[in-house]
């Protein structure tokens, strides 16, 4: 089986990889069968030199690989025919700017195998970017708060090394006595966690959060079961909220009362109520001043994220008062970060992670008759034609689902 790492086109562009080069020798040793060739490419996080020096081929012989792997969408001009592909293609939500991406798939007999649907039998997802997008959020956070008050000055952290660099620049600055309240304990929660607990401020439980003054900064870390409660007045649980999402309503404004910074990394669902509407957001006792949206779910859930941001440009403000876009600056402002693509930022590190992912729960799946379903479940097209588990893109491909 002859793998190959493409050069990711996509504009702007992405540093990441899908394999480091560790992780290529990892897989060139663990099975004998398999073979590896990078594609040259100027502006990989590791450069074509790391990959020769640790003994991988690179060379320009993508049409003589089996199984082709990168990470974010493949222009249509540069995919190959008859090829297995592995990328996030941003199709399955049925995204329309992508719609010509999938038909051209089906048109070119290609197999895609989208990162997003790589599952274990739990359906629980198996290879992500999620920790790296809630580190940098986090990061990006408090980059904002010092930004919007005059406090301080964190350099970006796309001009950082690694998470330790970015530690090492939060553990400089002097924080008031804030409260910061993280959303989420999944990949992306956690992800941030791992930042404000590096950086030494202090956890407190959900009580001590909405009664206590400190006088220190400190944060709260909240899962779906506390900042939403049943409808029906029946003590509600966080699977029963997943499998009921339209039974409950939101319990946030308690927490919005006494947050001045908040960290939205929890994952949100069809039929799930908002976090904070922007009526919410006009109450004179809505206190967030600084919101970091790294789950970035466009006029939804968390009200004041309009739009998304970018690395170039990541900070915007959202007026209450009249809903709409203001300089981050204004007194009356909510400072937003909404950057989408976060995980960019830190590429070495998001690509490390990654590719330990892949290798342990991906790779030997090609050589092992896929007994545990992995490539079956992510393959989203084959013979032309989608898959029986993704035959609901049939009317978004036709263009009928309007």
């Amino acid at each position: 089986m002859k793998f190959g790492i493409i050069k990711e086109r996509k504009n702007p562009p992405d540093r990441r990889v899908v394999l480091s080069p560790e992780a290529c020798q990892k897989v060139l040793s663990n099975h004998t069968h398999a073979e590896i060739i990078v594609e040259p490419s100027p502006i990989r996080t590791f450069s074509d030199k790391d990959y020769q020096n640790a003994g991988i081929k690179v060379a320009d012989e993508m049409e003589a690989c089996d199984v082709l792997l990168g990470v974010k969408e493949v222009p249509i001009e540069a995919l190959i025919p008859n090829k297995k592909y592995f990328f996030f293609s941003h199709t399955i939500k049925k995204q329309p700017y992508n719609r010509k991406l999938l038909q051209s798939i089906l048109n070119k007999n290609i197999e895609l195998y989208d990162h997003e649907v790589i599952t274990n039998q739990k359906e629980q997802r198996l290879v992500a970017f999620g920790r790296y997008a809630g580190i940098v959020g986090a990061y990006n956070g408090f980059r904002t708060y010092g930004l919007k008050f005059g406090l301080f000055e964190l350099p970006k952290a796309e001009n950082l090394e690694d998470q330790q660099a970015l530690i090492s620049e939060l553990k400089k600055i002097h924080l008031p006595n804030i409260k910061v309240l993280l959303t989420g304990r999944g990949r992306v929660g956690n992800g941030s966690r791992e930042m404000l607990d590096g950086m030494g401020m202090r956890r407190i439980n959900v009580k001590e959060y909405l009664e206590t003054e400190f006088n220190e900064p400190v944060y709260c870390q909240i899962d779906a079961s506390e900042y939403n409660k049943r409808k029906d007045g029946v003590r509600g649980n966080k699977p029963d909220f997943f499998a009921n999402p339209q039974e409950y309503k939101s319990n946030f404004f308690r927490f919005a009362k006494v947050t001045d910074f908040y960290i939205a990394g929890h994952f949100y669902g069809d039929g799930a109520p908002y976090l904070y509407t922007r009526e919410d957001a006009k109450h004179p006792d809505f206190k967030i001043k600084v919101v970091a949206d790294v789950s970035c779910d466009i006029d939804g859930p968390v009200a004041s994220t309009i739009r998304p941001s970018t690395i170039a440009a990541p900070i915007y403000g959202y007026d209450p008062r009249t809903e709409a876009e203001t300089d981050f600056k204004n007194p009356n402002a909510i400072a937003v970060m909404a950057v989408d693509n976060l995980p960019c930022e830190l590429p070495k590190d998001a690509s490390i992670g990654f590719g330990e992912a892949f290798v342990k729960n991906v790779i030997p799946a090609f050589f092992d008759g896929d007994k545990n379903g992995v490539l079956e479940r992510a393959r989203m097209t084959m013979n032309g034609k989608l898959t029986e588990r993704y035959g609901y893109l049939q009317d978004y491909l036709d263009g009928t689902d309007q």
